[in-house]
């Protein structure tokens, strides 16, 4: 009988959490499955101006809008661009935050703490105004960045426009990807270095390992389910990157040359009145960054049971 109850009680136990996660999950519910019911049939129908004004009726297409994205070369060419611009970020993002964590751990408290209030600064900044004031520092005639290069003797940068060329372009936003990113990585990658045994790398110091062999051979193996969460997810931020490029390149730079996916799929809604062609780019995005959410979640599955 005591046994019966118990199994009563787990089951009924069962659903407490689901209770008090209801309120959130009808909040998330109506902010996103609604939004994503409404991008994917907009995808399949023939939406655009002509149908928003009222002038012509909505017809169902199917997967039309997809075989005329995909048939398009300048979609897989903004593709291949966005996924290389996205490792390109990550590459940096994760450079630098490491190198950062490494660094708090050998300077004082003062200049560590003055360290990770800029830092913390940099990741509070919104993107837009970031963005705005990075333009700023770049501009050609106002912007300080040129006149200190100009007046250390390098020639070239007197009027020079950041946001003209394409590959300049692109290393301005990657430089300002990166300035806003790095924190994350560098705040949770030195957690994770605290969390080493000090004899661990007291031992390795002591057999004349150097601090880069240290940082090879003994903190990255064990910091590897950290390093591995940070970079899934500065992939998911970084392949979805929309106010940067839109606003340091006047969106998507002179002739669309420095398009990602985000600024694309906008132009081609909101800029061509093509609002089936860019719910369809939105829904590729979405199943895209989907499938590397679902890898993320798994490693947390797998990082919580090997803790």
């Amino acid at each position: 009988m005591s046994t019966a109850n118990a199994l009563a009680r787990r089951r009924s136990g069962g659903w407490t959490p689901w209770l008090y996660l209801a309120p959130a999950l009808v909040v998330l519910g109506g902010l996103l499955v609604y939004p994503i019911y409404q991008l994917g049939l907009i995808s399949f129908l023939e939406y655009d101006q002509a149908q928003v004004s009222g002038g012509q009726p909505t017809t169902f297409k199917g997967l039309d809008n997809y075989a005329e994205l995909f048939g398009d070369g300048q979609f897989w060419q903004v593709l291949l661009t966005t996924v290389l611009f996205a490792a390109a970020c990550v590459v940096g993002t994760l450079a630098v935050g490491c190198a950062l964590a490494v660094l708090l751990t050998r300077i004082r408290v003062v200049p560590r703490l003055a360290v990770m209030l800029a830092a913390l600064g940099a990741w509070a900044t919104p993107a837009i105004t970031g963005s705005t004031v990075w333009v700023f520092l770049f501009d050609p005639d106002f912007g300080p960045v040129n006149k200190v290069l100009v007046w250390l003797g390098l020639t070239g940068f007197e009027d020079f426009s950041w946001t003209y060329g394409r590959f300049s372009a692109f290393a301005l936003v990657f430089l300002e990807v990166v300035w806003t990113s790095f924190p994350f990585v560098m705040v949770t990658v030195y957690a994770g270095i605290k969390a080493v045994p000090g004899e661990v790398l007291e031992a390795a110091a002591l057999d004349g390992a150097s601090q880069w062999r240290i940082w090879r051979g003994v903190l990255a193996p064990m910091l590897r389910p950290i390093l591995v969460v940070v970079t899934i997810q500065s992939v998911i931020w970084d392949f979805k990157i929309f106010t940067q490029i839109y606003v340091m390149t006047n969106g998507g730079g002179i002739a669309g040359q420095n398009l990602v996916l985000n600024v694309y799929g906008y132009q081609k809604a909101f800029a061509s009145s093509q609002y089936s062609l860019g719910s369809a780019i939105g829904v590729v995005m979405l199943l895209m960054l989907l499938g590397v959410t679902l890898v993320y979640l798994r490693l947390l599955r797998r990082q919580g049971e090997e803790l």
